[in-house]
């Protein structure tokens, strides 16, 4: 989304790249970076939890207005309210067969 981000900012349109992956995003450098420390998949926050999304949207809108300088990455100061595990490059088959017991995914409604 950071390429992307370039190029919509070379058309004068202001973004705002939030991200779950610092790493990732500070390699990349987007025009402006929010790093939400959520697992991945979640950027905004648990489903239907209106109050955290509108607290990151507000920030990511602040953001576009308020960042003085080119390729910047802010942390916003939220919590993730239980255990996760952020690999951030150090994956290892452990690690995510722990994770995976500990939240294991499930599918859509009725499957």
């Amino acid at each position: 989304m950071g390429l992307v981000a370039r190029v919509v900012e070379e058309s004068g349109i202001p973004t705002v790249n939030v991200s779950t992956g610092r790493d990732i995003t500070a390699l990349v450098r987007p025009p402006r970076s929010l790093f939400v420390n959520h697992p991945m998949g979640n950027t905004f926050g648990r489903v239907g939890d209106t109050a955290m999304q509108t607290k990151i949207l507000r920030a990511a809108l602040d953001f576009a207005v308020t960042a003085a300088d080119p390729g910047i990455l802010i942390d916003l100061p939220l919590e993730w309210d239980e255990d996760f595990v952020y690999f951030a490059g150090k994956t290892t088959p452990e690690a995510i067969a722990k994770q995976m017991r500990k939240s294991p995914v499930t599918g859509p409604p009725g499957r």
